[in-house]
């Protein structure tokens, strides 16, 4: 039997109730312009308009009490176009963090240094990352987007350490792995067990094409996956960037969808 994926999958994408949208997405890196206001129904448009088969909705808890809360929304609101990326916190013990994802049904977590407040060499960090093992995979942000401490706690260094130190985790780093700390990330990450993600807002465009065509050639193809981080950048104008590198057809469909599928075991049906 053949099984269908999806052909294109966006893993990085931001929303909230629709009531609480516009508070939430307020302070969070006001420097970025948005092209969208952050709203659960208004990414169900975007992708569908965009031709996004699938859309990765990813919850995030600034502290640990919004934890379960944030993985139930995770949990409803997924199915359709959305697969589910929930949210962990160490300020609660490792058991607490996996009840809640297993709860839910969640099998992958969003990282985010800048807004949860620790950083990834924190030793609780890596008690939830063993105890993640293949079972639970992790899409990070990597690199600035805050103020200088921020900066540091999500550093490419740090994500080389956990990929070496947990082999079998399916991580994945935002930002070609390094969000304005590009050299770093060639430096550190390229090569390394890690996948690493597309997203540079507002856009991957402005990126020069040779130096990401060189990353992705130096990394393997077969690990690179496709983010817009809506809604900070338009899915379709990231698409349309992946496309426009001049890649192999085989390199852009796995870019664009059939990596992620792989990594994660995402049939069609989601």
């Amino acid at each position: 039997m053949i099984i269908d994926v999806p052909k294109i999958i966006d893993v990085h994408c931001h929303a909230w109730p629709d009531a609480i949208a516009e508070k939430a997405l307020g302070p969070r890196v006001p420097q970025l312009p948005r092209v969208g206001d952050g709203k659960l129904s208004s990414l169900h448009d975007v992708l569908a308009r965009s031709g996004v088969d699938r859309g990765v909705l990813l919850g995030i808890a600034d502290s640990a009490k919004y934890v379960d809360r944030v993985n139930a929304f995770v949990a409803r609101s997924r199915g359709g176009d959305l697969l589910g990326f929930g949210t962990v916190h160490p300020d609660l013990s490792v058991e607490e963090n996996l009840a809640s994802l297993r709860r839910h049904g969640i099998r992958g977590v969003k990282l985010h240094s800048l807004f949860q407040g620790f950083a990834y060499d924190d030793v609780r960090v890596w008690d939830l990352l063993e105890a993640f093992g293949s079972e639970i995979a992790v899409i990070a942000h990597v690199g600035a987007g805050g103020d200088r401490e921020s900066n540091e706690r999500a550093t490419p260094g740090m994500i080389r350490a956990i990929a070496r130190r947990f082999p079998d985790l399916k991580l994945v780093a935002c930002h070609f792995g390094g969000y304005h700390r590009l050299e770093e990330a060639e430096e550190e990450l390229l090569g390394e067990n890690v996948y690493l993600e597309t997203s540079w807002p507002p856009t991957m465009a402005q990126l020069a094409p040779e130096r990401v065509r060189e990353i992705i050639g130096k990394h393997g193809a077969e690990r690179i996956v496709f983010g817009s981080d809506w809604p900070m950048a338009d899915p379709a104008a990231e698409i349309a960037a992946i496309r426009g590198l001049g890649l192999s057809d085989e390199a852009t469909a796995g870019i664009l969808g059939g990596n992620f599928a792989r990594l994660v075991g995402v049939a069609a049906d989601g």
